[in-house]
């Protein structure tokens, strides 16, 4: 599994934060077999300039490949632009571009499996990341989905193209409905296996 998260600007708060959580969340992502690369538009020159903001005297890229994550300075926008990890600074400026803050998470299949979009005013939530990433490896090796909440250890939805009799066989922990207004039985949960 891996996730490629861009990296707006060197020497902004916002990004600051986020490779500091990053960092800091690296034993998680191990934990669950993610690899992390940040992506900048700028150059390695800004990185060593703006690790020695953060206080470490060290570069930034480092302080996240110790911790199972890499920073990949970038000379041009380029890649930036072809993901679509670019905005527009206001709508008075409708040609002005500015960068993103964009999460892309891919698969051990080399696909891409979930993209969120942030403005770049907005730091991303890692804690979300990582559900999210429970939730695409849980649903990758069971026959489940997960509802709106889902935190690892709920129970989790039982796919709908699975037959009942399956399922039965499936989940020992038992498959039970919700009850609709309408009496319908699609809602199968089971515990999360």
């Amino acid at each position: 599994w891996g996730i490629l998260f861009s990296h707006p600007r060197d020497f902004t708060p916002v990004c600051t934060t986020e490779l500091g959580r990053a960092a800091k969340l690296a034993a998680e992502f191990s934990k669950r077999n993610v690899k992390m690369i940040a992506l900048s538009i700028d150059s390695v020159q800004d990185h060593l300039s703006w690790s020695k903001v953060w206080g470490t005297g060290r570069v930034a890229g480092l302080l996240c490949h110790e911790r199972n994550c890499s920073l990949r300075a970038q000379s041009s926008p380029g890649l930036s632009r072809s993901s679509r990890a670019v905005g527009r600074t206001s709508s008075a400026q409708p040609l002005t571009l500015s960068p993103c803050a964009q999460v892309f998470v891919f698969g051990p299949d080399k696909k891409l499996k979930l993209s969120i979009l942030y403005p770049a005013t907005t730091g991303r939530n890692f804690d979300e990341i990582l559900r999210v990433v429970d939730s695409l490896q849980l649903t990758a090796y069971k026959k489940v989905a997960t509802p709106v909440d889902w935190k690892p250890g709920d129970s989790v939805m039982v796919v709908p193209t699975l037959p009942d009799e399956e399922a039965k066989k499936l989940f020992p922990k038992g498959v039970f409905t919700k009850d609709l207004p309408s009496g319908k039985k699609y809602l199968r949960y089971t515990p999360q296996p």
